[in-house]
């Protein structure tokens, strides 16, 4: 018989979206309710007009946190699809900066962990992006967000 999973509290994508919107004084809050929850995480900041840039920040900040193993292509390879995903959100679905000239300055939260009371559903990862995109020229930009999530 097929067994519905149902999902815990604070999913993984709130998680990474209460991380990434958090204030500096609402931060503390937002860190112990994702710790609670048994996730792991770690935040970074990264801008550019190149988007390798962008993608290689985030891929950085969760090999040297211990998200990810990089020796393990299945790691990789769900934390590349979210990312690409969340930069889906920020940039309106035409995942190119540089090119059409546009420049993003983006907050950032990786969580990993098990989303799912069924233990069998495995562990995920989600990527929120939080921060302003727009021509490459100072007081041109407005804000933007994006949302990934891949089971590992």
């Amino acid at each position: 018989m097929l067994q519905m999973n149902k999902p815990m509290q604070a999913g993984i994508g709130k998680s990474a979206l209460l991380l990434v919107l958090a204030n500096s004084h609402e931060l503390e809050e937002a860190d112990t309710r994702v710790k609670e929850s048994g996730f792991s995480f770690c935040l970074g900041k990264t801008g550019s007009m190149d988007l390798q840039k962008v993608v290689s920040a985030i891929e950085t900040a969760a090999k040297r946190n211990e998200l990810v193993n990089e020796t393990l292509y299945r790691e990789m390879h769900a934390l590349y699809h979210a990312i690409l995903e969340a930069l889906e959100g920020v940039t309106r679905g035409q995942i190119m900066l540089g090119d059409v000239m546009r420049t993003v300055g983006l907050r950032f939260s990786i969580v990993r962990g098990r989303p799912y009371e069924n233990k069998a559903e495995g562990e995920w990862i989600a990527v929120a992006l939080y921060g302003t995109i727009g021509a490459p020229i100072k007081g041109l930009e407005h804000e933007t967000t994006g949302l990934g999530i891949n089971h590992i």
